[in-house]
This record gives structure tokens, sequence and C-alpha cells, in this order.
């Protein structure tokens, strides 16, 4: 059973860093591209960043290049989203995401495996 459990959420204020990481188990994880996605209240969910399974191509949503950046370690499954100079427009609950794919993929539908989300909530 796959599972990837997403911790590091919380409070901060703006202009402030957080460090997301998730644990997957369950997969062959160094075959699969890792993202994250976010969705704000009333809002559908969004991508913000993937890393390709060997971690040598990452992608980013424009609203987040250059604040945040996304690594992973195939030794322990983990993938992490190092989110700095945070804004109250980020505040949203941030999932982790594997799709079996050798590249880099940004769309919801591409991935197979979610995990159940953590809260950011970025105050002004």
């Amino acid at each position: 059973q796959v599972q990837l459990v997403e911790s590091g959420g919380g409070k901060v204020q703006a202009g402030g860093s957080l460090r997301l990481s998730c644990a997957a188990s369950g997969l062959y994880f160094s075959t699969h591209t890792m993202g994250w996605f976010r969705q704000a209240p009333g809002k559908e969910r969004e991508f913000v960043a993937a890393i390709s399974w060997s971690g040598g191509s990452t992608d980013y949503a424009d609203s987040v290049k250059g604040r945040f950046t996304i690594f992973r370690d195939n030794a322990k499954n983990t993938v992490s989203l190092q989110m700095n100079s945070l804004k109250p427009e980020d505040t949203a609950v941030y999932y982790c995401a594997a799709s079996p794919t050798a590249v880099v993929v940004t769309t919801i539908y591409e991935y197979d495996y979610w995990g159940q989300g953590t809260h950011v909530t970025v105050s002004s």
C-alpha cells in the first residue's frame, strides 16, 4: 500500500520560512517524479513544484519561483519543499504527490498517489 505522509506545516508570519517534508512508502520511490500541490480555501488544487526521479530536473509555478525549492533524498524516500519569503497568498493545504514518470510533470491528472496534506498559514 502506497503511503505519502506530509509534515512540517504550521503558522508563520509573512516573510518567514517553513520546510515541508513527505515520507513515501510502498512504492519504488526512485522511479517516481514527486510533486507538491496546494489548495487554498474555495480554490482548485494547483501545482507548486516537481522534481524528477533523479533530482536532475525541477519545475516551479511562477508564483513560487525564487522563493521555494524542492529537493529529494532517494536513499530516505523523502521529498521536501523549502519555502522562504512566505506570503499570505501561500496559505493553503499542501499535498505531496507521486507520478510514475521519469520526467517532471505538472498536472494533477499525471499523479497517481497523494498524501493527506499539511496546513500552511501565513499571516500578514
